[in-house]
């Protein structure tokens, strides 16, 4: 998922929860990614100032309700919220990863086995929400997420109770994303039933196989011609043979001519397994094609710095006290991280006694660490004593030890490869992610 950051006119902290950037926006609010005070993520959504009034609020607090009452393995769960707050805000569960919108514009169509896989979960999925009396109404690709465990449905702001006729719009006011709208829906008939999200779902599975949805125009009202016109027949090309029976079935312009969800569920379990697959093998290939890249930082050592390579340019030096010229930078990963000199080459000739090949030697220091032990004669910010010389009394003929690999805290040689290996992925990280 794309994190933005933070502008300088957006608030820090929202209901206890620190903003970290920003995740996405739309017309009416803003959503933010946000972290509790234990250190949970949450998206934490907020209504414009600009557009704040009595129905926004009225609007937002029915959102709040309806998703204190939705619960699933697939819908985001409702964390907290405050509809009476300045400005009004509710915090969800945060999914890493992006939505089937972004997914399909960076790599692609799904395959056939894994489109039906998403069909079959998302429509389990509906078929929870439906159980609890209510209906989405603005399911489209930018309300599915694909977490690391899977498909996840998200935005009830437009959700509403299935049997219900009341609406805060005004009359022949029609609220959604009408290339995702069942017509019934884009004629504001009262009341809708649960075709109107078998067909949002059908545009969904249409977007994941095809890249595009249904109807497309470049004007609204001609869009809106070709939703709720019975002769304007849905765009199905790109999509793969197994699958246009189902998607045809369930774009199909009367409500009533659509598959259940429980039927559309078992539609999808049949192409999945006319491809020699198993629901469950599915759906763990959809997870492992959709799932976000792991963090940059997640594979590098979590408490060693490393200088770095001589002959890379290092990162720009940030504000601090002045350090010695002969000093190579370093970038610390945690408080006690223990921080290595760089290697000394040794004179090429003649080649150096005992001493001075102790004097050469790379000395740990440590940043921030533990104090000495009683007694010691040391204050803990200077260097550690060199270790003791070798046998001055053996044979002149035998060379000298060559210097030993140093050692970080865990007692594990730090070998130069490694350390320039692992200080080169650093700085493309400090790169990417600096603010200059």
């Amino acid at each position: 998922m794309h994190i933005a950051p933070l502008s300088p006119h957006d608030p820090v902290e929202l209901g206890g929860y620190e903003l970290l950037g920003r995740i996405g926006h739309g017309g009416m609010g803003q959503v933010y990614l946000g972290e509790s005070p234990g250190g949970e993520p949450a998206a934490v959504k907020v209504i414009k100032p600009s557009v704040v009034d009595s129905e926004t609020r009225q609007r937002f607090a029915q959102e709040v309700e309806i998703l204190k009452t939705i619960w699933g393995a697939r819908i985001a769960a409702l964390l907290d919220a405050d509809a009476e707050a300045d400005p009004p805000w509710l915090a969800t569960e945060y999914i890493e990863g992006p939505d089937l919108s972004r997914h399909v514009a960076l790599h692609g169509p799904l395959p056939s086995l894994l489109a039906a896989s998403l069909g079959a979960t998302l429509a389990e999925a509906l078929a929870t929400v439906h159980k609890q009396g209510l209906l989405h109404r603005d399911l489209k690709p930018a309300n599915v997420l694909l977490g690391p465990n899977g498909p996840k449905v998200i935005d009830f702001g437009l959700a509403v109770f299935a049997e219900s006729s009341v609406s805060l719009t005004a009359p022949n006011t029609v609220v959604g994303t009408p290339a995702c709208m069942a017509p019934e829906q884009a004629r504001g008939d009262r009341p809708l039933t649960s075709a109107v999200d078998v067909h949002a779902l059908g545009a969904v599975m249409l977007f994941a196989v095809s890249g595009h949805l249904p109807y497309q125009a470049a004007n609204i009202h001609v869009l809106f011609h070709q939703v709720t016109d019975p002769e304007t027949a849905p765009d199905l090309s790109g999509v793969p043979d197994e699958l246009v029976p189902l998607l045809t079935a369930m774009l199909a312009h009367r409500a009533e001519d659509r598959p259940a969800l429980s039927d559309v569920v078992q539609r999808c379990r049949a192409v999945i397994e006319a491809q020699g697959f198993k629901v469950a093998q599915a759906r763990r290939r959809l997870t492992t094609h959709t799932a976000a890249p792991s963090h940059p930082l997640d594979s590098l050592p979590p408490t060693v710095a490393l200088p770095l390579p001589p002959t890379v340019p290092a990162a720009p030096a940030l504000p601090g006290p002045p350090t010695s010229p002969t000093t190579a930078p370093t970038v610390a990963l945690s408080p006690d991280a223990v921080v290595l000199s760089p290697d000394v080459t040794p004179p090429a000739a003649p080649a150096p006694d005992a001493d001075e090949q102790a004097a050469t030697e790379p000395t740990p220091t440590l940043v921030d660490g533990p104090a000495p032990p009683s007694g010691a004669g040391v204050p803990s910010s200077a260097p550690a004593a060199p270790e003791p010389a070798p046998d001055t009394d053996s044979p002149s003929s035998t060379p000298p030890a060559p210097p030993r690999a140093p050692r970080g805290r865990s007692g594990q040689r730090l070998h130069s490869a490694q350390a320039r290996i692992t200080a080169q992925r650093l700085r493309e990280v400090y790169a990417a992610q600096a603010a200059f």
